[in-house]
């Protein structure tokens, strides 16, 4: 199996609680690269998918009927350009002649497994607040007014 680390550094702004990742890195072994180019965008890509279910994907659901109340784009945040920080990947030379002839692994969706636990860790570590669920709210940060 291939494994991997992803380390995320974010910025919360302490009044409105707005979460805003600022960098993220990722260091991943997986056997033996055959298309150096191709693993770097599907690493890339994962750990966006991780920033967005960590912080803006959330379907809304009507409890009384079931169905999903924003099943289209129009609705359902998801992040553009702005939303995604610096992203860094590494791989890491990794020889695995048992996993197949080839010494080769998957790395489909390798990059979103730690993607959204290091952003999630990174808010827990500049607010103190370990927040349980995604999307971290800012509901989940800032505390009522009274």
């Amino acid at each position: 199996h291939s494994h991997g680390a992803v380390f995320a550094e974010v910025k919360v702004d302490p009044d409105l609680g707005q979460v805003r990742v600022t960098r993220m890195i990722g260091a991943f072994a997986a056997g033996r690269i055959i298309n150096p180019k191709l693993v770097r965008s599907q690493l890339i890509g994962g750990m966006i998918w991780g920033v967005s279910l960590a912080l803006h994907e959330e379907a809304i659901i009507d409890h009384r009927s079931g169905r999903i109340m924003n099943a289209n784009l129009g609705e359902y945040h998801v992040p553009v350009n702005a939303d995604i920080p610096a992203i860094e990947t590494f791989t890491v030379d990794e020889h695995d002649p048992f996993v197949n002839p080839l010494g080769i692994k998957g790395v489909g969706e390798i990059g979103i497994t730690g993607s959204a636990g290091a952003v999630a860790n990174a808010v827990a570590h500049a607010t103190g607040i370990r927040v349980r669920r995604f999307p971290v709210r800012i509901s989940d940060l800032v505390p009522p007014v009274s």
